[in-house]
């Protein structure tokens, strides 16, 4: 048994589940309430939800293997625990993305009463569908996935210690491939334009006020303001992650059977921003609630 990485995966699962849990329930304990809740308050539900599945799904197995149980899960088991972890990290992917972009319309002076309107209206439409894209797009990947008992004919495999999955950069399927980077590709670059234009606006902002604060007459921030630089923290939380993940992705490439230090190293990453995310928007936010 290997403490070390027991603690390392027990943090996230402690912490990281008590974050999201608390941002969760905050947000619903408001609507339960009666309390005027931000259409954005929506997508912070899916993503608290998303989130959470894959610290589950992730911390609980690999901690259990590094106790040193064996054979815990079954071949259905290892599908099923896969096949919800990367649902969990899709959707938790585009609703990172659709809150900056709906953060971006909403401070933008530019933005038509029109297209805020729009976006309002089906803002509580996104998330629903992002969970049922993910559910079709990650289905064919969980065939890759066997337990312990049975990956003797695998030769390029990814060994957690409680389930093998057949090395993802090996894969000659143009079209799930394709799929799949399109979608990331999108995303970020939805990412970066959306972050690009909350700095802009922000810096605009900053420069009309700057008379207010020459007079020393004390102002304090927007509500708007706090949201937007938590998002946009939390976007550049995403992107940092993601391209680490990335590079770990490529880096199994090397390898038929990547060490396994590589391997619970890998997990780790994957499991950062989901454990730190609930805790960027809820230190940046300090929220003025008001009856409906």
């Amino acid at each position: 048994m290997d403490l070390k990485f027991v603690i390392f995966f027990l943090i996230p699962i402690v912490i990281g589940s008590l974050g999201n849990f608390c941002l969760l329930w905050h947000s619903t304990f408001l609507y339960l309430s009666g309390y005027r809740v931000r259409s954005i308050d929506l997508i912070l539900r899916h993503l608290t939800v998303a989130n959470l599945l894959v610290i589950f799904s992730r911390g609980i197995p690999e901690t259990m293997s590094v106790l040193g149980m064996k054979d815990f899960l079954n071949n259905d088991g290892c599908k099923l625990v896969f096949y919800v972890q990367m649902i969990g990290k899709g959707v938790s992917f585009s609703t990172t993305c659709l809150l900056s972009v709906f953060q971006a319309i909403t401070i933008s002076p530019r933005s038509s009463k029109w297209a805020k309107m729009k976006a309002l209206k089906y803002i509580g439409l996104c998330p629903f569908i992002f969970w049922v894209l993910h559910m079709m797009l990650n289905f064919r990947a969980v065939l890759f996935v066997v337990d312990k008992r049975n990956n003797s004919e695998l030769t390029t495999t990814i060994d957690y210690q409680y389930c093998s999955v057949t090395n993802s950069s090996k894969d000659n399927n143009s079209i799930f491939v394709a799929l799949t980077l399109s979608h990331d590709i999108l995303c970020l670059q939805l990412m970066i334009w959306s972050s690009g234009s909350m700095v802009f606006i922000l810096y605009q902002h900053k420069q009309r006020t700057q008379h207010i604060h020459r007079h020393n007459i004390s102002t304090s921030s927007s509500p708007e303001t706090r949201a937007s630089q938590s998002i946009l923290i939390l976007v550049c939380a995403f992107v940092s992650f993601y391209v680490l993940t990335s590079i770990m992705n490529a880096w199994f490439s090397f390898y038929d059977k990547p060490a396994s230090w590589l391997v619970k190293t890998s997990s780790l990453i994957h499991a950062c921003f989901p454990t730190v995310s609930p805790f960027i928007l809820m230190t940046r936010e300090q929220r003025v609630c008001s009856p409906k």
